[in-house]
């Protein structure tokens, strides 16, 4: 009857541990950060290494680390997604701590020496999809969730991007983007990279959202760099660009 009793207590005490871990486990950081890069067919070798080295280099900024270090807890975590067709978003860097030099440099290693995931479609809604679930699997707990959309072109596969914008929106989460421009319009589809009115403006009002989101626009490749470093100091401060919600960075 004691060994029976034993092992009952015993029982229900791994039980209690096993919902209470989780929660202890859950470092807290000041951001949950889902960095997501289109690799779709419009991004080309050149393309694709800028904004693989543009994310490496911004990451281990002096800038970047300092705006880390201004937060309370003086940490952020960060996963590296990739995404093109509907169905085809692959995380490339799952969820790691950033909290100084040398746990950015080794993200910013892991990133350069990665191989590319996808070369399809566009589905800027299946990247935020995709994004949107990594943050049920995070092993750290942030008040703040945001998932950072960069590509050079419209949502032309899988479902409306609105919706999947909307739907992110609901449950907390900001939404902002770094647009892509692209020198030279696809000549079979011009209007995918160049829509009316701009990709910014394609950005603004179909991909990013909620409080505070923006879009910062890289007005050439050699650019881009110099816009992601701009725009993760905003997201980590938590805090919009000086000169409002859409910055040229030229």
């Amino acid at each position: 009857m004691r060994r029976i009793l034993h092992c009952a207590i015993v029982l229900t005490t791994l039980l209690i541990a096993a919902f209470i871990s989780p929660a202890r486990a859950a470092e807290k950081v000041d951001l949950l950060l889902v960095l997501t890069a289109d690799v779709s067919r419009s991004v080309n070798g050149v393309k694709f290494k800028l904004q693989r080295e543009g994310y490496a280099a911004a990451i281990t900024n002096t800038r970047v680390l300092e705006a880390i270090r201004s937060g309370r807890n003086q940490r952020i975590a960060v996963l590296f997604m990739e995404w093109s067709g509907y169905g085809n978003q692959k995380v490339v860097i799952d969820w790691t701590l950033i909290d100084g030099p040398k746990a950015a440099q080794a993200f910013a290693d892991q990133l350069l020496e990665s191989p590319r995931a996808f070369a399809d479609r566009t589905s800027i809604s299946g990247g935020i999809d995709g994004a949107v679930a990594q943050f049920a699997r995070a092993p750290y707990f942030a008040e703040r969730q945001t998932i950072d959309v960069s590509g050079d072109g419209t949502n032309n596969s899988g479902r409306d991007v609105a919706a999947a914008r909307d739907e992110a929106l609901r449950i907390g989460v900001v939404i902002n983007g770094l647009v892509i421009l692209s020198e030279t319009p696809m000549p079979w589809n011009p209007e995918h990279t160049n829509p009316p009115g701009g990709l910014a403006k394609y950005y603004r009002d179909n991909v990013t959202g909620g409080p505070g989101s923006f879009v910062v626009e890289a007005k050439d490749f050699t650019s881009f760099g110099e816009a992601i470093v701009k725009k993760m100091i905003a997201e980590i401060a938590d805090a919009t660009p000086a000169s409002g919600p859409t910055t040229t960075i030229r």
